[in-house]
């Protein structure tokens, strides 16, 4: 996380073209997967344009994982502070990416599955990856919950009624690792969370994120084309809107 002096002089438009590599959600990876299919809409809903689509019909946006409401508050409060709404277009709370995370922690990648989770356990290195005892989902709440209380010890106050300034600061001391954390360092947390934040910004939208595709149009990412053999050889570049993975579902 960068100081304010850092955000203001790059803007979100550069930080989005050079994060390429989470466009589409990393589709196959560990993150997504558990919820592929609940989801098929109409030829009507797959045709309308970003614009003309209601958040509000969206039945992704429910929770799953999380029972406390201010849980799921402050997980959002936290993934808006890395990826903010500014002038480029909608941030992690517009986009769905708090629900998109809620989900994924209700299901496999939150539980682990198939993963070695048994001991010995040995504190790991930077480089080799994973390295807590605790599932996915509990360093969520552990994170979630020392965020509040880092909230309430250095500013008498919760982390929903910080000002942008000083939840940076409380998420910077979790990237720098000045926090105590039990059973999981608190870099491996923040890690967790801006990756988490980055995927559901750019998923496909039916695993609850990337809401009306607006993260790919930040991107000018053209999403689930099954084909451009069409396209492929015309010599004019073709801007194309984006297409969601429901689209190649019949009705």
């Amino acid at each position: 996380m960068a100081d304010e002096n850092t955000k203001s002089t790059m803007s979100r438009r550069r930080f989005i073209k050079n994060s390429s590599y989470v466009a589409g959600g990393a589709i196959g990876g560990g993150f997504l997967g558990t919820i592929l299919g609940r989801n098929v809409f109409t030829d009507n809903q797959q045709q309308a344009s970003p614009e003309k689509n209601n958040n509000a019909n969206d039945y992704n946006r429910a929770l799953m994982y999380f029972t406390r409401q201010k849980d799921f508050d402050i997980l959002s409060a936290a993934t808006e502070r890395i990826f903010p709404e500014d002038e480029n277009g909608p941030g992690a709370i517009k986009l769905g990416v708090p629900y998109f995370i809620d989900h994924q922690l209700a299901g496999a990648y939150g539980h682990n599955d198939r993963e070695y989770m048994q001991r010995p356990f040995y504190p790991g290195s930077d480089f080799q990856g994973y390295q807590t005892r605790l599932k996915r989902h509990e360093v969520f709440m552990v994170g979630i919950q020392a965020i509040e209380n880092e909230s309430q010890k250095g500013f008498d106050s919760s982390f929903l009624d910080l000002e942008d300034k000083q939840k940076d600061e409380i998420l910077q001391k979790f990237q720098d690792g000045k926090v105590d954390l039990k059973g999981v360092t608190p870099t491996t947390f923040f890690e967790l969370l801006r990756s988490a934040t980055l995927e559901g910004a750019y998923s496909d939208p039916l695993y609850g994120g990337n809401g009306n595709m607006e993260g790919w149009l930040m991107k000018e990412y053209p999403g689930n084309y099954m084909s451009y053999i069409n396209d492929i050889g015309k010599d004019k570049f073709i801007k194309k809107e984006p297409k969601p993975l429901r689209a190649h579902f019949a009705s």
